[in-house]
């Protein structure tokens, strides 16, 4: 089941600011496991483009809104954090994304829920990782009526497709209500950890997923 509003889809269009920086921005899928493994991770669109802060603050209201909806695919959220620029730091820009990701209702969430995509294996991944996670997702899809969602910024990537199987194994032990508060505090790691690379912050969030084994 998806959970689609005729006003909050899941295009985001291309945005072009005055002064792009000339270094490649990190992707926001595809993120590498080892040599021989990768995962997709969780998301639609793509590349975010790169932008400094100062280039964020400065762009129009639509243009900004539009890079914020390839962070969280809310159009509240989007909307009210650019409406708080200029921000002095990108410290101030999390927090107030942090806060605007709180305030979501549940059905904004799950709206924004709907436009994710679970992790996947990579092309390299073997045919065992394949067929155990797209039956783990399938099994969590069925149960809660939309795609798992897991923040991995402060894993090692080595360890992420072990730890997206645990996650959603244990995940799908929890009663509906309950994995809806779990997916809404990973769908606000997973916009914080966007929202910090679109703007050049690359380190992890502050807090961490649900908590795996090591």
């Amino acid at each position: 089941m998806k959970f689609v509003h005729s006003s909050d889809t899941c295009f985001v269009p291309s945005i072009a600011f005055a002064a792009p920086p000339s270094t490649e921005p990190p992707a926001i899928r595809g993120v590498p496991l080892h040599p021989s493994v990768s995962l997709t991770t969780s998301g639609r669109g793509g590349r975010s483009p790169l932008i400094p802060l100062d280039g964020f603050n400065a762009a129009p209201a639509d243009a900004a809104e539009a890079a914020l909806l390839a962070c969280c695919r809310s159009h509240r959220w989007a909307a009210r954090v650019a409406a708080h620029r200029p921000y002095p730091d990108p410290a101030s820009l999390l927090a107030a994304a942090e806060e605007a990701s709180y305030d979501l209702s549940g059905e904004e969430v799950l709206r924004a829920l709907a436009c994710e995509d679970a992790p996947g294996p990579g092309p390299d991944a073997p045919p065992p990782a394949r067929t155990a996670l797209h039956a783990a997702r399938a099994a969590y899809e069925s149960r809660f009526g939309h795609a798992f969602v897991i923040c991995l910024d402060s894993h090692p990537p080595s360890r992420h497709l072990d730890r997206t199987l645990w996650a959603i194994r244990y995940r799908l032990g929890n009663e509906p209500d309950e994995e809806r508060a779990v997916a809404a505090d990973e769908l606000r790691l997973l916009a914080r950890g966007r929202l910090a690379r679109l703007v050049g912050e690359t380190g992890p969030p502050d807090a961490g997923p649900v908590p795996v084994p090591r």
